[in-house]
């Protein structure tokens, strides 16, 4: 990237290093003297402190925000919100790009991103280095408690495997390495006896895909089971109801009750009868709340004006995806299992969000 000063068509800032250049031209004319070159170098010098401080007051919060994969919801929303943040927050840039409620983690706190998608158990595993963290992730702060998310297991509707325990040799995807879906698999097949490798003994084999590519292997038959900590409905899941026609499995009562007396931040939840057609029962399983995380260093100020553009354009995040509607303000902080960052703070404080 490139800073470019109020005179950009002679100055520029390479972003990586810092350096201040001046762009030349090779052209020469015969009416081009030395003396005369020597005045534009000269001029060019003496504007040169001028046009260093127009560089440096003009350079901007850079605001990266990693969200999700193709084909979910937090992509379009991050993307949204991006663009959102970078028109009505002065002094920032914003850029929205894929990723997992892992990885979001992890690249927060290793000063790669400044905003994350994740969940709230996610965020508080990073900070305590258990789960899939090895070690404590201690950037992330709460920015907003978003809405809940459930976990789902499509399997073909005319396919025989009727529970979880039926996994133990099959084809399955739980999403990219780095999503927490997959930390939730492993979790959950773990109450089953059950693990990535002896599923990979038993014949089956683990497809570590986007929920794009999962759509694309299940339609064709490549894969058993597709699995999923996302919003409810999904549009994934709503391509595969279409066709080739899927149904979800359910988690037993008491193997529920064990895995969340096990695991601190999940929650209990249903895919109801009206998430997707043709669905004769509600669904229980695990779900999670929709978080979004921000780092400790971005500036008490500017992380209160984005606090503020983010709530105060909730109609717009809606017509992005619909899930947005169970956004809300008043649940801004429900969940949150890590320290709020003192802008977000702020702005809640002031709307007597608790």
């Amino acid at each position: 990237m490139w800073l470019i000063g109020k005179y950009g068509s002679i100055f520029f800032a390479g972003s990586a290093r810092g350096q201040l250049g001046v762009f030349h031209t090779r052209r020469r004319t015969k009416n081009l003297g030395g003396s005369i070159m020597r005045k534009i170098i000269l001029s060019l010098i003496a504007f040169l402190p001028f046009a260093l401080a127009t560089t440096v007051v003009s350079a901007e919060e850079f605001i990266r925000i990693v969200s999700g994969p193709s084909g979910g919801s937090w992509y379009p929303l991050g993307a949204k919100i991006a663009e959102v943040l970078g028109k009505q927050v002065k002094g920032i840039a914003t850029s929205n790009a894929p990723g997992g409620g892992v990885g979001n983690v992890r690249n927060i706190n290793k000063k790669a991103a400044e905003i994350g998608w994740t969940y709230a158990h996610t965020a508080y595993e990073g900070s305590q280095g258990t789960g899939k963290f090895k070690s404590k992730q201690t950037n992330a702060r709460h920015f907003a408690s978003l809405y809940p998310a459930g976990y789902q297991t499509a399997v073909r509707r005319d396919s025989k495997i009727r529970t979880y325990s039926d996994l133990k040799n099959k084809r399955i995807s739980p999403g990219l390495k780095h999503f927490s879906g997959n930390a939730a698999t492993e979790l959950l097949l773990g109450e089953y006896g059950i693990t990535y490798g002896s599923i990979k003994k038993a014949g089956g084999n683990i497809n570590h895909v986007s929920f794009s590519d999962s759509v694309a292997l299940m339609k064709d038959g490549h894969i058993d089971a597709f699995l999923a900590m996302t919003s409810v409905p999904q549009a994934s899941f709503k391509q595969l109801n279409f066709k080739p026609g899927i149904r979800f499995l359910g988690i037993e009562k008491n193997v529920l009750n064990r895995f969340l007396s096990k695991n601190k931040g999940y929650i209990r939840a249903t895919i109801p009868t009206s998430a997707y057609d043709g669905m004769k029962a509600e669904v229980p399983t695990i779900g999670a709340v929709t978080t979004l995380v921000i780092s400790k260093d971005v500036p008490n100020e500017i992380v209160y004006q984005m606090t503020k553009a983010l709530w105060d354009n909730h109609a717009q995040f809606v017509k992005v995806k619909g899930v947005w509607k169970k956004v809300k303000l008043s649940t801004a902080l429900s969940g949150a299992a890590i320290p709020v960052h003192p802008g977000a703070k702020r702005y809640y404080d002031e709307k007597g969000v608790k």
